[in-house]
């Protein structure tokens, strides 16, 4: 969405002022108020810089190696079409060059620091209370992942961390990239030899091999899905997520739910038990996890089967109509454990189109 022709998308109190105006009207989440103005999230947020935000530097890996000092903490982790919350603790922490990981029993993330480019400490009033959290952006303004203080985590450990890593320079306004025009185009099929795709598809033995083989052949995921054959890959019906979920929560099934953007994948290990839909959202609104899903933003939902060395895995994906990850489904595992039967027993009831 473009500007508003009259603003002044430069200016940090332009910005400021039209995001409250906007807000005065209607009750609109800061993601959203951005879209309307048409700005970056990063940018709407970097007008309270000096006041209640405070802009981050260093290294922001070292940072997260301390994300368990805060205690009990929400994560959330979104892309357009899905909202990915997790309450716990950030246990397990660890990062090489560009890759982090948290591996710990309830925050369990993959971290990719190469499309990390800006972060910040928020403290915002809420009524009386004060909610605290860490903000990160991509260079393009749009959130990463954020990480706030429940009521029973430490606002002291908050304190320390902020002031430990705040920028020399605290003024309003953040300077962001625009975004790319859309994904790259795949090859055209002809260009794909099928017959080796396949081959490579049934010759791996871990699902994270998956992404070799893709790079390997220069083929789309959605695309390599279409070309390997119902054997591997079969379209499924968008309304497919609703009723996984619905099937899960009513067979006390343990799944895993994974969501995320390029910078960061979130991930839930366990049962999903409260399913209900709220206009064009599918969600799951549990004490500890909560998903929210745009039904009418996927567009593709795909029935994936990849062997490993534990047996088949099998995965329900969910695209936009741009081809981009929205979310995975799997059954609860683990490597070195093969996958329940009743998890492939359910992703197997769903409808192929």
């Amino acid at each position: 969405m473009s500007a508003l022709p009259s603003l002044d998308t430069t200016s940090p109190q332009a910005l400021r002022d039209a995001w409250h105006a906007l807000t005065a009207q209607n009750r609109l989440r800061i993601r959203d108020a951005a879209h309307t103005l048409g700005v970056s999230e990063a940018q709407l947020l970097a007008t309270g810089v000096g006041e209640h935000v405070v802009r981050l530097a260093g290294d922001v890996r070292d940072l997260m190696m301390r994300m368990g000092e805060l205690g009990h903490v929400m994560a959330l982790t979104r892309n357009e079409a899905a909202v990915h919350e997790k309450d716990g603790r950030y246990t397990n922490i660890s990062h090489g060059d560009q890759v982090g990981l948290v591996l710990g029993e309830d925050i369990d993330l993959r971290l990719f620091y190469d499309k990390w480019a800006f972060a910040y400490a928020v403290e915002e009033k809420v009524g009386a209370e004060t909610r605290r959290s860490f903000q990160f952006f991509d260079a393009c303004g749009d959130a990463i992942h954020k990480v706030y203080l429940r009521d029973d985590g430490d606002p002291f450990a908050f304190e320390a961390l902020r002031d430990a890593w705040a920028a020399p320079v605290q003024i309003p306004g953040e300077t962001v990239l625009p975004r790319p025009a859309g994904p790259k185009p795949e090859r055209p099929d002809d260009a794909i030899d099928v017959d080796a795709l396949r081959a490579d598809w049934n010759a791996m033995r871990d699902t994270h091999q998956f992404f070799g083989l893709l790079k390997k052949h220069q083929v789309g995921r959605t695309q390599a899905f279409r070309l390997a054959g119902e054997a591997f890959a079969k379209p499924l019906f968008t309304d497919t997520p609703a009723r996984v979920l619905q099937a899960a929560a009513a067979s006390a099934l343990d799944i895993m739910v994974f969501a995320g953007n390029p910078g960061c994948i979130q991930i839930h290990t366990g049962p999903v038990k409260r399913v209900e839909r709220i206009g064009p959202w599918i969600n799951v609104l549990d004490p500890d996890f909560s998903l929210h899903l745009r039904e009418d933003l996927v567009a593709q939902v795909w029935l994936v089967k990849k062997p490993t060395a534990d047996g088949v895995v099998t995965s329900i994906e969910l695209f936009d109509a741009q081809g981009e990850f929205i979310a995975y489904f799997f059954g609860k595992r683990k490597p070195g454990i093969p996958e329940t039967t009743g998890w492939r027993m359910l992703a197997e009831s769903m409808e192929t189109r």
